[in-house]
């Protein structure tokens, strides 16, 4: 209630907004105080709910009425009355700060519990393979909560495009996004047993120059594979083949079936790593650029807790090893 110590209007900085810094806030104040002198009856029990003077109270409802063009308040030697302006004003600004102090114990439940609608963004193997089963556990424990996900390899505008949270495989270089690293993520070289056998297995970078490699697309240098040798000097060797690829789950599929060499994450192939299906090469070079996975949203501030439980979780199942590199 707006005439309880505890609402909304008690609460409401009014001695900070009467500085001429918030001037643009004055009028909204005034009316909070002259809505307080309405409930509490006059202007000192006024002042002693918000914590201020009685002049400061006064100034605030003659500001007021000085602004309307209106007088809203007959004062005598023992009581207040509203004038017929005051009474129309104090009826409809009640009502608006009600449903300020609704919205305000709203927003607390909201970061209280997890509810709503949490969007998601993340690469589409990733996403289906790694993200969807957690995601579905997280669902299950937060009945108040559903899920808006698109997949997609590309850089998403995580602000521009209205997302709660991203799934990002990267160094982290956007400073205007706030991150959380879930997981290392390591490169694996590989191709199957069968290719190696047919065309034998690079010793060093410069051999791969002899192989079929396939090539993702979406990278700025796309035809250049850039390691670092055990000694930590980076390599940058120039490499191609029959296929360009932006779907990194066909360039799986077709090294599966013998077509050539792929350098991807390890997320993509720990299963056919562990069962041979796939069968490494180069392991002492790693990718001069090293990157993680993260989980990337916004802003630090206010974290929403459907968020935060989500991230919270995806930490607990992925690190300090996610499974995927796991002998």
């Amino acid at each position: 209630m707006l005439g309880t110590r505890g609402g909304w209007i008690s609460r409401f900085p009014v001695t900070i907004l009467f500085t001429e810094e918030y001037e643009s806030l004055n009028n909204l104040t005034d009316i909070a105080v002259f809505v307080r002198v309405v409930d509490t009856g006059g202007f000192s029990a006024a002042a002693d709910r918000l914590d201020l003077s009685r002049a400061a109270v006064s100034k605030a409802v003659s500001r007021l009425e000085e602004r309307l063009g209106a007088r809203l308040l007959q004062r005598t030697t023992r009581r207040l009355s509203l004038t017929e302006s005051g009474r129309a004003l104090y009826e409809r600004s009640r009502r608006a700060l009600a449903s300020i102090e609704e919205a305000e114990q709203e927003i607390g439940r909201l970061q209280g519990e997890p509810r709503g609608t949490l969007r998601i963004s993340a690469p589409v193997y990733f996403g289906v393979h790694h993200l969807a089963p957690l995601l579905s556990e997280y669902l299950a424990r937060h009945r108040d909560v559903d899920a808006d996900v698109q997949l997609d390899d590309r850089l998403v505008d995580i602000v521009g495009d209205g997302f709660d949270l991203a799934i990002r495989v990267s160094a982290l270089e956007d400073s205007s996004l706030v991150g959380r690293r879930l997981a290392p993520c390591h490169s694996a070289l590989c191709a199957s047993p069968d290719y190696w056998e047919r065309h034998g297995r690079p010793e060093a970078p410069a051999d791969l120059a002899a192989h079929n490699c396939f090539v993702y697309s979406n990278l700025s240098s796309p035809g250049v594979w850039r390691f670092r040798d055990p000694g930590g000097h980076e390599i940058a060797v120039t490499v191609g083949g029959r296929l360009r690829f932006n779907n990194t789950e066909m360039a799986r599929a077709a090294a599966l079936q013998g077509l050539g060499v792929i350098w991807v994450p390890t997320f993509y192939v720990g299963d056919e790593l562990r069962s041979g299906r796939l069968m490494r090469a180069l392991a002492d070079y790693r990718p001069a650029r090293e990157v993680s996975i993260w989980a990337v949203y916004p802003a630090r501030d206010h974290l929403p807790v459907k968020v935060r439980l989500l991230i919270d979780l995806l930490a607990e199942r992925f690190a300090p090893e996610p499974w995927w590199d796991r002998r």
